[in-house]
């Protein structure tokens, strides 16, 4: 950075696992601008929340399910690793029943 550059800084400062299977995440989004000594001062942050489960469960009307794998793809890396070491199979398979006992 220079003296007066402004920048933007994004970071995912809180990701957490809630229900064993529920993965919150929370991204900042930091406007950081340099001063004439090279400090730096924030002008603003925001935040930007989003919960993440392992599918996307849907009751047809014939009463089956169809349970479609959450596309993971898209997120930071890091929100990926805690969802893969999260989302076991046994946390799959309880989330699993847990949707269809809600009927």
């Amino acid at each position: 950075m220079a003296n007066g550059d402004i920048t933007k800084v994004i970071e995912y400062d809180k990701i957490e696992v809630v229900r064993t299977w529920s993965i919150q995440v929370r991204k900042a989004t930091a406007i950081i601008e340099e001063q004439t000594d090279g400090s730096l001062t924030e002008i603003s942050r925001g935040f930007h929340r989003h919960v993440l489960q392992p599918f996307n469960s849907v009751k047809a009307d014939d009463d089956s399910w169809t349970h479609t794998a959450t596309d993971i793809s898209g997120e930071a890396a890091s929100v990926q690793a805690i969802a893969n070491a999260a989302w076991t199979d046994d946390v799959k398979a309880a989330y699993k029943a847990m949707r269809e006992a809600q009927g």
